[in-house]
């Protein structure tokens, strides 16, 4: 028990004491002594030092598992105790099993499903709620919940205890005090120190709190201390690679969407302690990075730079061609399998595909991959033209939005071949390889954002090679693709180049349209010609508009063509020119979301599909 906190305040220093004895977390910190490094941000930080005062706030069964939403303390800043709260889950009876430590993303819940489907693998699972949020049932703390905890309003119905950052604010959308200190160093009376220092900054809160997850973790009776893990999506991700750099307790790291593209703060101090290249230095467990191409918050062309800096060896990658942050089956299962094998040692990884990239005067470039063949079921070849220049400033739109060609590789000797027309010789090049790979059974798990999946396959991925503009040039391959007006002809591996997050639907969307080789003619219309099996509604997106279709005829082919002006936006704007679009989505349904500020209300279309999907051809753009 705390009876007695004493504070003597220097103008740089701080001293609690408890009965004569310092209990703050950690060590105060004078002007001349700010951290300036990973190792120094972390000096005299002991995870395991301090007692955990484990509260269980519900506690419940579910087919064999057990779950627990509870409370850990993570220390004591400023006088005042933090705790983080949490859904703790495992097998009925298990004894010494892996445990894994799971973060979520900004935005996000520390939520049940995790912890039990993981549980029916075999695992106990620690999922932490270290913005506040938790799902589970009869227990949901939502934004608003944790509004309440701040406000101590223990009389509303709704109040929930939950994670209490105390005397600091690791909180995000929203934070306690209006500002969250994550792209930031600020200095604030909310913050640890006076001074300008990392551990003012709230990645190094959370991954000091995800610390004494590990520490909850390894003291449960369930858990075998040797052999735990480490996942986490988006901001979980990046605080994935801040925890297994700065904790060797983690034995197996699975990042999605993050921490590897947290490097061009123009801070120095965020560079040298809490940016990701300080943390990736210092991995020396095996780590699968799961980064899709067109991902905004792990960039795809920072991979390779991360890998070179990891000193662990054992690695793998997987990257989806087209997604944004969020992926389907046979990508998200990386991270189950990766745990399987390196805390379970019960299943066996493919070498990672290494890719070569060919370029040779007046000739169409080449790439060639050496694969691991044992149960691959294809190899498949991306590439853009669309990339970006190592050094320059990173280009959102185009990130999220670039078009990857899709080029079926064939075998030749004891290597995988394929060809890659280019449209240009002035944009760089960009070019990696995925080799998809059959499962012995299938596996389900939950993915990024706790959606159930069932996989039967895998995707390993080769490291992207990139050449510039002067390379490219300098080498003087064929320019051998010309703009075209069609779009799709709907033939062979054409759903390569279109993508869904929702594979059970017939709805998908591609980013064909932003490419420079299907650049909409000013005064175009899109056509295309659609066959039902039933009466339905057709939508088709482009951007932020959409419009719908109604298709009556039966059993034969209908022909569309749209203008511009057949497309507008949740507001009821039409689309004024092809100019700049970016996806074209063909769905059954979609709902259109207005702007920020907008006081329209979102606008929905179409409906639920009946009989078989649909079947396309001949989607182009035509004279008016």
């Amino acid at each position: 028990m705390i009876s007695k906190i004493v504070f003597t305040c220097l103008p740089w220093i701080l001293l609690p004491f408890l009965d004569g004895e310092t209990i703050e977390t950690l060590p105060f910190l004078e002007k001349t002594k700010i951290p300036q490094n990973h190792s120094e941000m972390w000096s005299g930080f002991d995870p395991r030092l301090e007692p955990l005062e484990t509260e269980i706030l519900k506690e419940w069964e579910d087919d064999g598992v057990i779950l627990q939403v509870l409370r850990f303390r993570i220390g004591l800043f400023k006088g005042k105790r933090a705790m983080m709260a949490g859904v703790y889950g495992y097998p009925r009876g298990a004894k010494r099993i892996p445990g894994l430590l799971q973060i979520h993303g900004g935005g996000q819940y520390a939520d049940y499903k995790a912890p039990l489907t993981n549980a029916k693998r075999g695992y106990a699972t620690l999922s932490i709620a270290w913005a506040g949020r938790i799902s589970a049932p009869q227990y949901r703390v939502s934004p608003d919940e944790v509004k309440l905890f701040w406000n101590g309003e223990v009389k509303n119905s709704k109040y929930k205890l939950t994670t209490d950052w105390g005397a600091l604010d690791a909180y995000h959308a929203p934070s306690r005090y209006g500002k969250d200190a994550f792209p930031s160093i600020p200095v604030a009376d909310w913050t640890i120190d006076a001074v300008e220092s990392p551990r003012n900054n709230s990645w190094f809160l959370v991954a000091l709190a995800a610390r004494r997850g590990l520490t909850f973790l390894e003291r449960q009776p369930q858990v075998d201390p040797s052999k735990m893990g480490i996942y986490g999506h988006s901001m979980g991700g990046k605080l994935t690679v801040l925890t297994a750099g700065s904790d060797q307790r983690v034995r197996a790291a699975a990042p999605s969407c993050g921490g590897i593209s947290d490097r061009y703060s123009s801070n120095p101090l965020h560079l040298a302690t809490v940016s990701d290249p300080p943390n990736l230095k210092k991995i020396s467990c095996p780590i699968v990075f799961l980064s899709p191409s067109n991902d905004f918050h792990g960039r795809i062309n920072d991979l390779k730079t991360a890998i070179s800096e990891i000193p662990s060896r054992e690695w793998r990658i997987s990257c989806s061609p087209h997604h944004n942050h969020q992926d389907t089956s046979e990508y998200e299962v990386l991270t189950q399998l990766w745990f399987d094998r390196y805390l379970k040692d019960t299943f066996s990884f493919p070498n990672t595909p290494k890719l070569n990239l060919l370029l040779a005067k007046a000739q169409i470039p080449e790439v060639s991959l050496d694969v691991d063949e044992s149960n691959m079921l294809s190899v498949d070849i991306f590439y853009t033209q669309q990339g970006q220049v190592d050094g320059a400033k990173d280009n959102s739109n185009n990130t999220k939005n670039r078009f990857w060609h899709h080029v079926k590789a064939s075998k030749l000797g004891d290597r995988w071949v394929a060809r890659l027309p280019i449209f240009s010789s002035e944009s760089p090049l960009w070019v990696y390889g995925n080799v998809t790979y059959g499962l012995p059974s299938p596996i389900s798990g939950v993915g990024y954002y706790y959606g159930e999946y069932n996989a039967d396959r895998f995707v390993l991925s080769s490291l992207m090679q990139t050449v510039s503009p002067t390379d490219l040039q300098r080498s003087q391959p064929l320019v051998s693709m010309e703009p075209e007006h069609t779009i799709e002809d709907f033939k062979d591996d054409w759903q390569k180049e279109w993508f869904t997050y929702k594979p059970e639907k017939w709805g998908l969307r591609t980013h064909k349209i932003y490419d420079p080789v299907w650049k909409a003619p000013r005064d175009a219309k899109l056509s295309f010609e659609i066959l039902v099996e039933e009466a339905n509604k057709v939508v088709v997106g482009i951007d932020s508009y959409a419009t719908e279709i109604s298709i009556e005829r039966e059993g034969y082919f209908t022909k569309i063509e749209l203008t511009c002006a057949d497309f507008t936006n949740a507001e009821g704007e039409a689309l004024q020119s092809w100019e700049g679009i970016k996806e074209l989505r063909l769905d059954e349904l979609e709902t259109l979301r207005p702007g920020r500020g907008s006081k329209a209300a979102p606008k929905k279309l179409g409906g639920p599909w009946k009989g078989k999907p649909p079947k396309f051809k001949n989607l182009c753009w035509v004279d008016m």
